[in-house]
């Protein structure tokens, strides 16, 4: 199989079942990526032994899904392999299925949700076992059940994500019966846990396949609206004085943006949903309107607090930049609300955003954003005061100069740094302290 060789432990963990006479296969991912040319990365095996047989067998094992039939397997450096025992199912109610061993290769594959995941390969012979053409399929670029889509879909919802995944990652064509079964499951897809689809999703934008292809399949299929509908408004809304919706340059951007950066692939995503304005929400500001709508997508899918921080506050400012042409005081508070900190991410996220609009004429400009980029470099780099604790002055200085803590060091502190924002010269401990009093004083209450 395209000269497919597995790894040593794989080897020899197949030829020691076999030896105490198991039949063994490799299965899963391993397989379909060989098949389809791509590295493969993590080896599953199937096997007729049990999981009582497996630890009887191997010296280091460990119960991974003992239930379930699979037992981890330690290879001599260590490396775990999973090994499960060959088994069909007895029900499934689109959530999990409930299974029994068996005694056939067969049985085992016949359960599996595509054509394409249901090959087998032995490691020692050399062998492909493809009872239902999978590797013909993945030849001919298409993706389709084994066996009945619509009872295949129906067993687990979350094979509607897989298709779309697998779709993407493969360049495969859905087939049309599968496709129709795939559209009508969609409204089913909600009773996945969000922790599941997430994961689908994260797998999608953590891929090495552009993204835009499987994602391009979510808006097609009705998932994008079934699910992010947040996303979902972003799909024909124009964006101003450029070409193309913003779900359009989003996926454009998503794709130029490295695999190994899925935070930055996340909000170049979400980059457009605070755009669309939505009923009750037409005073809000686009800013505000991004900044709660990604969070709430991140919310809903059970992101950690850190997770939905650290997107949510990126989205805003993505879709809108500070003007390349603006002065340095514009630019310098302009950083100072997003952050000195974000700046490598946001010039990262808007490089993406100028490539992207390089291949459809949108409105920025290389030059511009090139521009932006170094003034906005030389700024953070400069040390001038970005925020309160930047100052020449501090809630200690205050309370030496005989002021109570409370609410109004916040306020005055801010008011400070909204000076030396405009004139950074004026951060000197003298000036902030005259300033400061006279704030302060005309806010005190008397005594």
């Amino acid at each position: 199989m395209r000269g497919l060789t597995a790894p040593g432990p794989v080897r020899w963990i197949v030829r020691t079942l076999e030896d105490a006479g198991f039949e063994t296969w490799a299965v899963g991912g391993a397989v379909r990526d060989a098949l389809a040319g791509i590295p493969s990365g993590d080896w599953d095996l199937a096997t007729r032994a049990t999981p009582r047989e497996v630890r009887r067998i191997f010296r280091r094992t460990v119960p991974i899904g003992v239930d379930h039939g699979t037992m981890g397997v330690l290879a001599r450096d260590g490396t775990l392999f999973e090994v499960t025992t060959f088994r069909k199912d007895v029900e499934t109610t689109g959530r999990h299925a409930v299974v029994e061993f068996a005694d056939e290769l067969d049985d085992d594959l016949a359960r599996r949700d595509f054509t394409i995941n249901a090959v087998a390969w032995h490691p020692i012979r050399k062998v492909v076992h493809d009872p239902f053409e999978g590797a013909v399929d993945l030849e001919r670029g298409v993706l389709r059940t084994v066996g009945s889509p619509e009872d295949r879909l129906a067993e687990d919802y979350l094979r509607v994500l897989r298709a779309l995944r697998f779709a993407g990652a493969f360049q495969l064509r859905i087939e049309g019966r599968t496709w129709r079964a795939l559209t009508a499951a969609v409204p089913r897809v909600g009773v996945l846990s969000p922790e599941r689809i997430r994961e689908e999703l994260e797998k999608i934008l953590a891929g090495a396949a552009p993204p835009s292809r499987a994602l391009g399949l979510y808006a097609a299929s009705g998932l994008l609206s079934a699910l992010y509908g947040e996303l979902d408004a972003t799909v024909g809304e124009e964006r101003s004085g450029a070409g193309g919706d913003w779900f359009s340059h989003a996926l454009r951007a998503v794709d130029l943006l490295p695999a190994s950066r899925p935070t930055l692939r996340w909000a170049a995503l979400l980059q457009g949903v605070g755009e669309p304005e939505a009923p009750g929400d037409e005073e809000a500001h686009p800013w505000d309107r991004g900044l709660l709508r990604s969070a709430a997508v991140l919310e809903r899918l059970r992101s950690s607090n850190a997770r939905i921080a650290e997107i949510s506050q990126l989205v805003p400012w993505v879709a809108r930049p500070p003007d390349p042409r603006g002065t340095d005081a514009e630019l310098r508070r302009w950083l100072a609300r997003a952050g000195r900190e974000r700046l490598p991410a946001l010039l990262r996220l808007w490089s993406a955003a100028v490539r992207a609009d390089e291949l459809r004429d949108g409105p920025w400009n290389r030059g511009d954003f090139n521009t932006l980029a170094a003034r906005l470099r030389a700024l953070a780099r400069s040390g001038l005061p970005l925020e309160v604790g930047e100052l020449a002055l501090s809630g200690r200085d205050l309370i030496r100069m005989g002021y109570s803590p409370g609410p109004l060091f916040g306020e005055v502190l801010r008011f400070l740094l909204d000076q030396v924002l405009e004139a950074p010269e004026l951060n000197r401990p003298e000036y902030l302290r005259d300033e400061a009093s006279r704030w302060l004083e005309a806010r005190m209450p008397d005594e």
